[in-house]
């Protein structure tokens, strides 16, 4: 996928809801006495984090009996919810046990997500899942931001004209994205290094596209329990029930 081909996924409706995708699946098949592992010396499970091969990124247990996926835009106020109320459980109760892994994909809805995502990722593995729930976290401020930016009609015009890469940076600048990640231990150079870097666009937008094209994902948040699709299952009760019958 070209740079310039990101347009096609990043031209997204301001007014545009999380949503949801369609029913596939209900539940998940148990997995009989899941048990869990020891995780590296000095380490806990919460503290492993790596890339996934579909490029997302995972906590936990690599080999976990179960795997939970989200699918997920940071701008979400469903995904918020969760990441505000589910993220420590679900980390604290099932992913340090091993039982667990948890893998987060950047999943674009709003016309902010593509910036944001890449924000998220800049800084690698160690710090995605922390920088990720204090965006959720701050997330109430940061929509507060995009819905006058988004009633905001010169604003809009402007980023309509500008380059891929303009837009992407006007966005997280208009709700202060970058000076969160300031606040975060990153450099603004480092901020704007990375939201002008043309393959870490183009590596979020694939993750769209993939989530779109190969598990049928239209809206946030989407969980995905050891291949299965969690039918109308978004909050952390639901979530962590789910865990619960498969074994966790």
């Amino acid at each position: 996928m070209t740079f310039r081909t990101t347009l096609a996924c990043a031209a997204f409706v301001l007014a545009a809801g999380c949503g949801k995708g369609p029913d596939v699946t209900n539940g998940t098949v148990p997995v009989a006495a899941a048990t869990g592992a020891r995780p590296p010396a000095g380490q806990k499970w919460t503290d492993v984090v790596s890339q996934t091969a579909e490029g997302g990124y995972r906590m936990g247990n690599p080999d976990a009996p179960l795997k939970l996926v989200e699918y997920g835009s940071r701008t979400c106020p469903t995904c918020g919810a969760f990441g505000q109320s589910g993220m420590r459980p679900l980390e604290d109760r099932y992913v340090t046990g091993g039982k667990v892994s948890y893998e987060f994909r950047d999943f674009m809805v709003h016309a902010p997500d593509l910036g944001v995502a890449v924000l998220g990722q800049c800084a690698g593995a160690a710090p995605f899942f922390p920088l990720l729930e204090q965006m959720y976290l701050g997330q109430p401020a940061f929509l507060d931001k995009l819905e006058a930016a988004s009633k905001d009609q010169a604003f809009v015009t402007r980023v309509q004209a500008l380059s891929p890469v303009q837009a992407t940076t006007m966005w997280v600048d208009r709700l202060g994205y970058v000076d969160f990640m300031k606040q975060h231990g990153m450099t603004e150079v480092q901020a704007r290094a990375c939201l002008a870097d043309p393959k870490r666009i183009d590596a979020v937008t694939a993750l769209t596209k993939r989530g779109s094209d190969d598990q049928e994902i239209s809206g946030t948040p989407t969980f995905i329990l050891n291949g299965q699709k969690l039918d109308n299952q978004v909050v952390w009760p639901q979530i962590e029930q789910a865990l619960k019958a498969a074994g966790a």
